[in-house]
């Protein structure tokens, strides 16, 4: 489960995030190992993550995101036992522990706002236990540095990534990954 997402992003820690239908063949035909899915509704969700899948990539839903479905627990089983992604994103932390009891591979969705966000993310990771997190605005290397030396779990950055600096500063700062829906990054 785990092993495919940190075999891909060993090789390519760059993250096609999707957020418009229109990139999805872009990114179907880019050099980025794994995709976050940050759209799609019960209808087309599933040819969305076989098309992907047909081409090899691994792909995350952010069920958070996705229209038609209910958040909770019924709809997460049927994520699992009929879409099949590789693994879920979301912000929720009682989805999270539900889709680890589905041993589905897991990243947390963490918005950095101040302090207070940045203690109560922590918190909620060494709570949760996810298999990875996703900080955003992924544009704070020392955030993410913290943030993984208080709960030792890898970190995907995303959110304001634009530029080569910004991937280099994160991966620097301990991030396994970089998301973005910044196309032009998808190739470097």
């Amino acid at each position: 489960m785990g092993e495919n997402f940190f075999n891909a992003i060993y090789d390519n820690p760059i993250i096609a995030a999707i957020n418009d239908e229109k990139n999805i063949d872009e990114a179907i035909n880019s050099p980025c190992n794994m995709v976050f899915l940050l759209i799609g509704d019960i209808l087309n969700i599933g040819d969305f993550v076989n098309s992907f899948k047909e081409k090899g990539k691994l792909v995350y839903i952010h069920v958070d995101l996705i229209g038609g479905f209910s958040k909770d627990t019924v709809a997460l089983k049927y994520i699992h036992d009929y879409i099949k992604p590789d693994g879920i994103i979301s912000t929720r932390s009682n989805i999270i522990k539900a889709a680890k009891e589905l041993n589905m591979f897991t990243i947390q969705r963490l918005f950095i706002l101040d302090s207070r966000s940045l203690e109560s993310g922590i918190n909620s990771i060494k709570s949760v236990r996810p298999d990875a997190v996703e900080i955003l605005p992924g544009i704070m290397p020392k955030v993410v540095k913290e943030i993984g030396e208080k709960t030792h779990i890898p970190i995907v950055t995303g959110g304001l990534i634009r530029y080569k600096e910004d991937i280099i500063n994160s991966l620097n700062a301990g991030a396994v990954g970089i998301s973005t829906s910044k196309k032009d990054i998808w190739s470097i």
